[in-house]
């Protein structure tokens, strides 16, 4: 039976090429498609933005970082290569879509997720985890492999033409690319990346934080995409900038009540953010900056530090870089 209603689905978008065509072949049923990305320090939503721009499909932006850590800190399904969560993230996911889905009167769920694409996330039986994980079985279409996965409930209640959607499998993109042309889709970010937590430098800093800070706030996760971090001991670690970009984003997470800002008075250096500082540790950063700076190794440089209580100058012997290199993250 098909139903004479207008039919809604409120389909996941990472902003790639799948989540567009996924919401397209739906569109070509006239069922009324709307998107939901989620934000946390780990991935952003700024693809889906342009997707939803480019589409017209309408979509919502949610912030999940607190929850989503709960998840992150033990997922029952394990990691990836690194401290992707795939599964569980996924699972998660579509367990906040779904209550959306409930609350705003959507009749299904969707993504543009194509069997074996992704030997963690997207094998069959990961997707099956993540169906029974998420509280909402039957009622996650996957409109691009759809033919290759198990009827859904909205397949079975008519709601959904099953003989419109489609049969893709395995890693190669061609059928994608080919079906984009013919739905005159040009304009599409490449596939890969977007997730930090699929980065090997930036998890070995992630699973750093978790081991030696119990409470960390927002600001942390930020700043551990940028310049080097250096685990002096336990309880103290430092952030050293790179380049002038570096420079920048850590002075934009630096929070002055809690962190200890250490530069060059002088001369050019980098800027260096102290976490949980004791006076000695303080010194011992101070020559680290110097060290990275332009200041000659063999004789004292001003160094100037500053925290909640007041600035105040020292006079170190820079350290190389290379005596620091086995405490670098």
């Amino acid at each position: 039976m098909i139903y004479p209603q207008k039919i809604s689905a409120l389909g996941l978008c990472s902003g790639g090429l799948d989540s567009i065509l996924a919401a397209l072949i739906l569109q070509k049923q006239k069922i009324n498609v709307q998107w939901i990305s989620f934000e946390t320090p780990f991935f952003s939503s700024e693809n889906a933005k342009k997707a939803a721009e480019l589409s017209g499909i309408h979509l919502r932006v949610k912030n999940i970082t607190d929850v989503y850590l709960k998840m992150l800190k033990n997922p029952d399904g394990g990691y990836g290569k690194y401290m992707n969560p795939c599964r569980d993230c996924h699972a998660l996911m579509f367990n906040i879509a779904g209550k959306i889905m409930e609350e705003n009167g959507f009749d299904f769920l969707f993504s543009g997720e194509v069997t074996g694409q992704r030997p963690f996330s997207q094998a069959k039986s990961a997707l099956r985890y993540v169906e029974k994980r998420s509280g909402y079985d039957g009622y996650i279409l996957r409109p691009l492999s759809a033919k290759c996965l198990p009827e859904t409930i909205p397949e079975k209640e008519g709601k959904v033409n099953r003989a419109m959607l489609l049969d893709f499998s395995g890693k190669t993109r061609t059928p994608q690319i080919k079906l984009a042309l013919e739905m005159g889709v040009i304009n599409y970010p490449t596939p890969g990346g977007g997730c930090l937590l699929t980065d090997k430098g930036y998890s070995i800093r992630l699973r750093d934080l978790f081991e030696h800070q119990i409470n960390y706030m927002h600001d942390d996760l930020y700043l551990l995409k940028y310049g080097r971090h250096l685990r002096l001991n336990c309880k103290t670690k430092l952030i050293i900038g790179r380049n002038a970009l570096d420079n920048k984003n850590i002075m934009k997470y630096y929070n002055l009540k809690y962190d200890t800002l250490i530069g060059m008075k002088n001369l050019p250096g980098p800027v260096t953010l102290m976490k949980n500082s004791g006076r000695e540790d303080v010194l011992t950063a101070a020559s680290i900056c110097a060290g990275y700076s332009k200041a000659s190794m063999e004789i004292p440089a001003d160094v100037q530090i500053t925290t909640a209580k007041g600035s105040e100058t020292v006079k170190v012997i820079g350290k190389s870089p290379l005596s620091v290199q086995k405490i670098i993250l």
